[in-house]
């Protein structure tokens, strides 16, 4: 897929909406306004801070369950997320954990969101949660029932998991893409606020062969220009935070400074070398 059919920009700085406990969660607060109104002050800082898309997750409802979670989760996030998108104009999209894909692809089509994010799309991953398979026959099936045109965004070796066997990251990207089909791909270093290498982002995008690669965890305004060199784009959350702490609510000038950051490294990628630097051979 190209990146234009849901952002405006290429390479898009994607910040991301963590909702607080939500109904049945252990932490649940018991007050579904006090999670509207909080994620409606993210989403509008994260929009004023320029960022060209976002994804609310259900992060603090931890521990989560690995598969489906219960209705009134998936009612909550339809009821907030469309109360974002009716806020905000940027492209949503929705990550329903640990691994629920299929009620986040039916939120996402019920209230027009672009994309989802799928932890787990293909392969067995041992987690916390136990082992998590992944269901991309089932996934891609409902998503054509459903005659939706949300995108699947798709972890490969995702955090806080280790891959039952021994797959090298190009055998699953390409697995993730050409097998389970995905959309594109996400790339995060091994937890929450930890970034993937170089490296390991040069060896996703020569497999992915022009399917969009993600960075989905740990920039920040300090490696972004490093890190965007192998990447199509960004997923970004614990830098954006009051103090880079995961807790804590997003604050609108971490937002602009990371947004900034991104915005040069990604020009510096695109500008052409000065001849100067060129080798001439005679």
């Amino acid at each position: 897929m190209n990146l234009d059919q849901i952002f405006k920009t290429p390479n898009p700085i994607i910040g991301v909406v963590h909702l607080l406990p939500l109904p049945t969660s252990p932490r649940w607060g018991g007050s579904l306004k006090a999670v509207l109104d909080r994620a409606e002050q993210e989403a509008v800082a994260l929009a004023s801070g320029g960022v060209d898309g976002i994804i609310v997750e259900n992060f603090f409802d931890a521990p989560f369950t690995k598969n489906c979670v219960d209705p009134a989760v998936v009612s909550a996030m339809t009821l907030i997320i469309q109360r974002l998108m009716n806020l905000v104009t940027l492209p949503m999209g929705i990550n329903v954990l640990r691994n629920d894909a299929h009620s986040a692809l039916g939120i996402a089509s019920c209230v027009r969101a672009q994309f989802v994010r799928v932890n787990v799309l293909t392969g067995v991953m041992a987690t916390d949660q136990g082992l998590i398979e992944g269901q991309a026959h089932q996934l891609l099936r409902y998503r054509r029932e459903l005659g939706s045109d949300v995108k699947i965004f798709a972890d490969v070796l995702v955090k806080h998991a280790r891959p039952l066997g021994s797959p090298n990251l190009t055998t699953a990207v390409q697995e993730t893409i050409d097998r389970g089909l995905a959309d594109g791909v996400i790339l995060s270093g091994w937890a929450t606020g930890s970034p993937p290498s170089l490296e390991d982002l040069e060896l996703a995008s020569a497999a992915a062969k022009g399917t969009p690669v993600f960075i989905g965890s740990g920039a920040n305004w300090d490696n972004i220009a490093t890190l965007m060199q192998a990447a199509d784009g960004v997923i970004v959350s614990s830098s954006l935070k009051r103090r880079g702490l995961i807790e804590q609510p997003i604050d609108p000038i971490r937002v602009s400074q990371f947004v900034e950051a991104a915005r040069r490294s990604i020009s510096a990628i695109s500008e052409p070398k000065p001849i100067s630097s060129l080798k001439l051979h005679s």
